[in-house]
């Protein structure tokens, strides 16, 4: 062990550890399922971000969550890398194979403490599941160095028995002592209580990190989790935009920037780069198609605009009047509105640096070219459409099937009829269908090209940026089969968008089944 992992162990320690469960869960929430790729593509984010550890899944939950996890585990090359488990001995085995590979690997193993959860949800007495705490952090702790236990709904447990379950994973071998606030029902006072308790009263507390890991149902995520680091606490589980079930969890954005810009009261330091902030979120939104509310703190779209008049005068005069942190210390532009149809490719390639993109010549082609077409239709191109363009091109960089025009008759007088026209494995194809209102007879249009059997499960449209001109996001959500998969869009045209989109998790749809196919061939 360091120096400065020893001092990190320590309440005097200053510095916070980070560890990121979007991918474990805020995948549990509804809707907001990742693609392997994607899950990959967020980790290594994370861990280019600063984050310190990194909850890439629940193995056991299947065979596609645990080859995520492994596959996380080998790619990451600073985080720490977690794999959840619960306390049996499938689930843990499953998760030390997962995270076997990792640089720094992970066992999370959890069982519940609290009354409720004990006689209903695992219905064994008590004295049973502490004799589960010390099994399954032993046996964690047979197969990695690193072993977190957590006490699933901690702040609904009985103090002088959460100690004795606390006491036994440390005993068992157990490095972080987790205590969840997983029905989101405590305040700061009560948590701050509470983890200054355990601290006091468990023997050999001080050999290990207390974490937090508070869920929002009452708003209070974050407010409990800097509760618990004034108590000693030196983790804090979190996840991007705060998602996460039910109301959701803590989210990092704004945990880590509380102390960052409030450091005269909350005196801790992360290892986090802030400066990418922004494009994490928008990366987690874009993947998870849950769309960021605007006045989100540190990275909503309205987190750093100001429309008021007495506002625009304060800020001209000094940013500070209504700014307690810069644009840029959370990676987000200065201006929103630099550029236009006569902006050239050296202005777009440094607007794509500035706002966190890396883009191949390819790439990078494909996008200036639909930036340009974008720039002739709308009177102002803003950041956010900017990312739409550029995260749409690569998520259909190399899809099969393409729109190629489309052609809407809509009105009073039905029925509503399209004109596509699809590129299918490089050959065009065109049809006419009718529908019950336009975007009905687009989808009618795809059917008759592409046969399929996919459930359409959602539909969502927002606008990206104000005004009129303002590109329509359209999200599609298929379900075929068992296999559920979500394309999303952007364009000036709703319709175009919406036809783009619904493709797109065909496409999806198509890699899921050739992969299914092979894998029974396989067998």
């Amino acid at each position: 062990m360091t120096d400065q992992s020893k001092a990190d162990k320590s309440a005097s320690s200053d510095r916070i550890l980070i560890f990121d469960t979007t991918l474990r869960d805020g995948e549990q929430c509804p809707g907001a399922t990742m693609t392997f790729e994607e899950k990959l593509e967020v980790a290594d984010y994370l861990d280019a971000m600063g984050v310190d550890i990194i909850e890439a899944g629940f193995p056991i939950a299947s065979d596609g969550d645990f080859e995520a996890v492994r596959a996380v585990a080998e790619r990451v090359k600073n985080a720490t890398v977690a794999g959840l488990a619960r306390a049996g001995k499938k689930d843990i085995a499953r998760a030390g194979e997962a995270v076997r590979q990792a640089v720094k690997p992970r066992i999370h193993t959890f069982v519940s403490t609290s009354p409720v959860h004990m006689k209903y949800k695992l219905q064994k007495e008590p004295e049973e599941v502490l004799d589960l705490v010390t099994a399954s952090v032993t046996l964690a702790r047979n197969l990695v160095d690193d072993v977190e236990w957590s006490a699933e709904d901690a702040t609904r447990t009985e103090h002088d028995y959460l100690c004795r379950c606390v006491e036994a994973a440390i005993k068992a071998g157990a490095t972080t002592i987790n205590i969840p606030d997983t029905v989101g029902y405590t305040v700061p006072e009560e948590y701050f209580a509470l983890i200054s308790m355990l601290r006091e009263r468990v023997p050999n507390a001080d050999q290990v990190i207390f974490s937090t890991h508070c869920h929002n149902d009452l708003g209070l995520a974050v407010a409990n989790s800097l509760a618990g680091v004034k108590a000693g606490a030196r983790q804090i589980e979190c996840t991007i935009n705060g998602i996460g079930e039910r109301a959701g969890n803590a989210a990092l954005e704004e945990v880590v920037m509380a102390m960052k810009t409030r450091a005269d009261t909350l005196p801790y330091r992360t290892g986090v780069d802030t400066t990418k902030l922004a494009r994490a979120s928008r990366l987690v939104s874009t993947v998870t198609n849950f769309p960021v509310q605007y006045n989100k703190a540190i990275v909503g779209r309205n987190a750093f605009a100001h429309e008021s008049g007495i506002h625009q005068d304060g800020m001209l005069k000094h940013n500070q009047t209504y700014e307690i942190m810069t644009p840029e210390s959370v990676g987000v532009g200065k201006t929103s509105l630099v550029m236009g149809k006569h902006s050239g490719r050296a202005a777009f390639r440094s607007k794509l640096k500035e706002m966190g993109y890396d883009l191949g010549d390819n790439a990078f082609q494909d996008a200036f070219q639909r930036f340009k077409e974008l720039a002739d239709r709308k009177k102002h191109v803003y950041d956010e459409d900017l990312e739409s363009l550029v995260d749409e091109g690569i998520a259909h960089a190399h899809e099969s099937m393409k729109v190629v025009s489309l052609t809407v008759i809509a009105g009073t007088i039905g029925p509503q009829s399209a004109t596509l026209t699809l590129d299918i494995d490089g050959t065009h194809q065109t049809v006419q269908s009718a529908g019950n209102g336009p975007v009905d007879a687009t989808f009618n249009a795809i059917k008759s090209l592409v046969d399929h059997q996919a459930r359409l499960q959602l539909y969502q449209v927002h606008a990206v940026t104000q005004g009129t001109d303002a590109q329509a996001e359209v999200s599609v959500r298929l379900e075929e089969d068992g296999r559920v998969v979500t394309g999303r869009a952007a364009d000036p045209d709703t319709l175009v968008a919406s036809a783009r989109a619904y493709l797109s998790a065909l496409n999806k749809l198509q890699v899921k089944r050739q992969k299914t196919a092979q894998a029974q061939q396989a067998i």
